[in-house]
């Protein structure tokens, strides 16, 4: 399949990673569904990216399941997710609330694990289709401060080998995309993203490297990358 006959649905699209990657596959014909919990920044993306706009909640079952049934009727089939909606919450152990993590693991890990399920419904039923989630660097390592956030992506890798070992039976590729440092207004930080140091990572990298996953012909996949800085400063 080529990047031009896919229909895709992006998580968390109206802003950083997910924006970028939707318009990277929009430049290459794809159809396209992205959706947020802001609508009025979701039309906004929408409209920029002439593609659909859904405004939802990944982490409630009802808004998961609705997402993915309009994804499907309003791009005509579906067969491509990507998992990128999260959000962060950074803190020393001794300050770690337990409403923070909660709020962090409904986002990343339910969020990402009902879409997934809802997605894996139709994809087996119709042949077969491609799951990318995005992690991150701190899927593979931790550090001071991250006991929410890189335990909820330690948690999504572990989703993602189990959903690959179920699913690939049915021709349905399960990848994995780790970013190191990228300069988004993830957490609340615009500034670095309206004027980005030149020698770190944007979102239009990341899109790249998940355009080139999901350009692979079905019958391979990529189980996981990481895209670093060469020369971050």
């Amino acid at each position: 399949m080529s990047i031009s006959d896919m229909h895709v649905l992006i998580t968390g699209g109206s802003r950083g990673i997910g924006k970028a990657t939707a318009q990277a596959l929009r430049a290459q014909g794809a159809k396209v569904a992205i959706c947020g919990r802001t609508e009025a920044d979701v039309q906004a993306a929408a409209s920029e990216l002439d593609c659909l706009g859904l405004v939802g909640d990944v982490s409630i079952d009802a808004d998961a399941a609705r997402l993915v049934q309009e994804t499907i009727s309003g791009l005509g089939g579906y067969d491509t997710l990507l998992n990128n909606a999260a959000i962060g919450s950074f803190a020393p152990l001794v300050e770690t609330q337990a409403e923070d993590v909660e709020r962090v693991f409904r986002v990343n890990v339910l969020g990402a694990l009902l879409v997934a399920r809802e997605s894996a419904r139709h994809f087996l039923a119709h042949g077969g289709g491609t799951i990318v989630n995005v992690g991150s660097t701190a899927a593979r390592k931790g550090y001071p401060g991250g006991s929410a956030y890189a335990s909820s992506k330690f948690a999504l890798s572990g989703l993602t080998e189990c959903w690959r070992a179920e699913l690939r039976k049915g021709d349905v590729r399960v990848m994995q995309v780790n970013p190191s440092e990228v300069q988004t207004g993830f957490g609340g930080n615009t500034e670095r993203e309206r004027n980005p140091n030149p020698s770190k990572l944007v979102a239009s990298d990341i899109a790249a490297s998940i355009v080139a996953l999901l350009a692979l012909p079905p019958r391979a996949l990529t189980t996981e990358t990481t895209i670093w800085a060469t020369n971050p400063s």
